[in-house]
């Protein structure tokens, strides 16, 4: 089996449909089938079962699919080697942040970047769906999380404590919440990941018990949002607090778990020239937020 007919197989059985599977090749749906098919009939056995809901492993499928997917990682490794020898500032280097993060900090840096390196060009994924260094799905990840592969270089380039927030207008509508009352009579807004992880949710060591969830938002920036809008109370870093306007209440009070931003890159990366050019911007757009 080629590295191409590999590509083919992996696409198919990650996707489990030919369109879907088409659709990650940049190919049309006719190609991925012909392909199957010819892979087969090379190999003299049937990979997959066609089934209504797709394309399933049948147990020869199984067992091809641990080789392939070594032939993956022997690919994708050479790849990253052979890119990080490159010290040309010149093509694209991906990068995988929040929303939140990139409007803030990224698209800051983006702009610093094409100032001083025209040719290098970012393409910047904002979303809450972790993609892979691995894999090459990105080259740059920014990210609240660090990661616990061994093959990923993570530094820690900010640590914000997280405070509570409403806008003016909420507080001239509802006034301020009392400590111990458990928001009693108060609207709350939610980061939606927080309330399905945790059975006892509280703001900054405050029990909602009493309090009405208005919205669950599935990223920060909603969240941001949502407080500035006057939708209700939220916790969210002091500094992007500070930074919308917003009023910080109770602010004696934190959240036990302050928000860290790691900057993640695979190691066999980290030398080539336009990666550590985006990288150092990076870190400027970070550098005295705290830490």
């Amino acid at each position: 089996m080629n590295w191409d007919d590999a590509r083919v197989f992996l696409a198919v059985c990650r996707e489990s449909t030919l369109r879907a599977a088409a659709r990650v090749l940049g190919v049309d749906q006719a190609t991925v089938g012909r392909r199957v098919n010819a892979l087969e009939k090379s190999l003299g056995a049937t990979l997959f079962l066609r089934t209504s809901q797709g394309y399933a492993l049948t147990a020869v499928g199984e067992a091809a699919l641990h080789s392939v997917e070594k032939m993956e990682r022997s690919a994708l490794e050479l790849e990253r080697q052979i890119q990080g020898l490159d010290d040309r500032l010149t093509g694209t280097v991906r990068v995988s942040t929040t929303d939140s993060l990139a409007i803030d900090f990224l698209i800051p840096a983006i702009a610093r970047l094409h100032d001083r390196h025209p040719d290098v060009r970012v393409q910047l994924d904002a979303s809450t769906q972790l993609l892979s260094l691995a894999k090459r799905e990105t080259d740059i990840a920014v990210r609240n999380t660090r990661p616990d592969n061994p093959d990923l270089i993570a530094r820690r380039i900010a640590r914000w404590p997280v405070g509570l927030f409403a806008s003016q207008a909420y507080i001239d509508r509802h006034g301020s919440p009392q400590p111990g009352g458990l928001f009693e009579g108060h609207d709350l807004v939610v980061y939606q990941p927080y309330l399905h992880s945790q059975k006892d949710m509280t703001l900054v060591c405050e029990p909602l018990g009493r309090g009405r969830i208005v919205a669950s938002l599935s990223s920060s920036l909603l969240v941001r949002r949502s407080i500035a809008a006057g939708i209700g109370i939220g916790e969210i870093p002091i500094l992007t607090g500070e930074r919308d306007g917003l009023v910080r209440l109770w602010p004696e009070r934190t959240r036990p778990l302050p928000y860290d931003v790691w900057l993640v890159t695979h190691a066999d990366l980290r030398h080539t020239a336009r990666v550590r050019a985006v990288i150092d911007e990076i870190v400027v757009g970070f550098a005295g937020t705290g830490d």
